[in-house]
């Protein structure tokens, strides 16, 4: 099968073929016939499969008729991430290019006027981020009643990420006869049911099981200690063991803290690295993501802010340098290695208190992922072993310091003569004052004598006369 047999538009048939693409992925063949037909769609695959592109191709062709108006965008779609927004708009360019269409980028750390003034123009594709499209409908700057396609991509980070209100009162406020797309690499049964207000009879494309990963991607565990300077000392040792193998790699952690703390001890060990996470601002993770895309940067460490969707296809190693705590991101985070067909390699670095992430992926992914070098009971006997090497250092150095205490060492003479001098010095003191050395009574005895005393007790005889009164009852 090949586009033609879809029936795009030749106008983006022409796009594609410039773009190098001859023959759809499963997801594309399945997805883009029913999106062309105006049905909601319901697409599962995994990632790096192409689900861009399945709602990228459909859309232009269907924007070939009609015109937008000024504030009323004609489709939206939503994503998670700014990062994953920008994507979407470069895809829009890419394969719109034979159309004049007015794409609309809208999305956090950005000006609101240069968005304002594009809304003004009209915008036949209208892209964002819950947030922001919804700071510019209160403003009074957007109407969405006249968008007649809904793209949700990366459905289940939406719904799962405290996005669901946000999008509730977005599909409220679009009219409800029009298209809905949904597509994601992993859809839970709970996510699923959610799905099922927003969507109006799907058609569920699924070419694959869901979280599953790609075959052609090695995936590895990797055991360490629970030391933070242990994972990172493990981590620098894969590094260097992978060799000209390692092309570039995104070393994820779950921790914006733990991104500058990693990005820091690479840098510090002349590796060369850069730092991605959700606090920095817009243009310096735009700036930061282009420099790895064109190689400037070898190793990228990140948030899962770069876990989802992001296609940068010559990536060949992904490690996990924290495991992550829902079994869903994993296959994400190795997802962006090894796409469009290409081999990749996922380390993930495992201690022993990961055990319950750890049965979660493998139960997720339906396989036993192999160890690089010995699981974690290899890790305990190792530490047994190191613990009893530095035992063994300990004792020789308490050897050494006994045999440089022995009456030959001139240090260890004049201790012992400082020592019997204090010794002297406090029994001559005790011999003068006539009492014991220990003379101070505890406070427990003195205690006890305070309360032996015949101490007065209340106002005692002198009672004043005002206390004599007698009370009315």
């Amino acid at each position: 099968m090949t586009f033609s047999d879809l029936g795009l538009s030749q106008k983006v048939l022409s796009a594609v073929a410039d773009a190098g693409y001859t023959q759809p992925t499963p997801i594309q063949a399945g997805a883009i016939p029913h999106a062309l037909g105006g049905k909601d769609v319901l697409g599962i695959a995994q990632t790096g499969t192409g689900k861009t592109a399945s709602f990228v191709l459909p859309m232009l062709t269907r924007l070939e008729r009609g015109r937008a108006r000024a504030r009323m965008p004609r489709t939206l779609i939503l994503e998670p991430t700014r990062e994953l927004a920008a994507q979407v708009e470069e895809n829009f360019v890419k394969y719109g290019k034979n159309h004049r269409l007015n794409i609309a980028l809208l999305i956090g750390g950005v000006s609101f006027d240069e968005q304002e003034k594009k809304l003004e123009r009209g915008a036949d594709v209208l892209i964002a981020t819950p947030g922001r499209l919804l700071d510019h409908f209160e403003r009074g700057k957007l109407l969405l009643t006249g968008v007649d396609i809904l793209v949700i991509d990366e459905a289940d980070r939406m719904l799962d990420m405290g996005f669901i209100p946000d999008i509730e009162r977005i599909c409220k406020l679009i009219p409800f006869t029009r298209q809905t797309l949904f597509f994601s690499a992993t859809m839970p049964p709970e996510i699923t049911k959610l799905t099922q207000q927003f969507l109006q009879a799907p058609v569920r494309v699924e070419v694959s099981k869901p979280a599953t990963t790609a075959t052609n991607i090695t995936q590895r565990f990797v055991k360490c200690g629970n030391k933070p300077w242990d994972k990172r000392d493990r981590l620098r040792k894969l590094i260097d063991a992978e060799g000209d193998t390692l092309k570039n790699a995104i070393i994820f952690c779950n921790r914006k803290s733990e991104v500058a703390t990693l990005f820091r001890s690479l840098v510090r060990h002349e590796y060369d690295a850069g730092a991605l996470h959700g606090d920095m601002d817009q243009r310096a993770r735009m700036t930061m993501l282009e420099n790895f895309r064109k190689g400037n940067l070898k190793l990228l460490v990140a948030s899962d802010v770069a876990a989802r969707g992001l296609d940068i296809p010559a990536v060949s190693h992904v490690f996990n340098f924290d495991i992550p705590t829902h079994a869903d991101d994993y296959v994400h985070r190795i997802g962006r290695t090894g796409r469009a067909g290409r081999d990749g390699k996922a380390f993930t670095l495992i201690t022993k208190a990961d055990r319950k992430y750890m049965d979660s992926i493998e139960k997720l992914i339906g396989q036993d992922v192999e160890w690089l070098d010995g699981d974690l009971t290899t890790l305990q006997a190792d530490e047994m072993s190191s613990t009893e090497e530095k035992r063994g250092r300990g004792s020789s150095r308490r050897t050494v310091k006994k045999d440089a205490e022995t009456p030959e060492s001139p240090e260890a003479t004049q201790g012992s003569d400082r020592k019997a001098r204090k010794e002297d010095i406090k029994s001559d003191n005790s011999e003068r004052k006539g009492k014991p050395q220990s003379a101070e009574p505890r406070r427990e005895n003195r205690r006890k004598s305070r309360d032996d005393d015949n101490t007065t007790v209340g106002f005692g005889d002198d009672v004043p006369a005002f206390m004599k009164i007698p009370v009315k009852t």
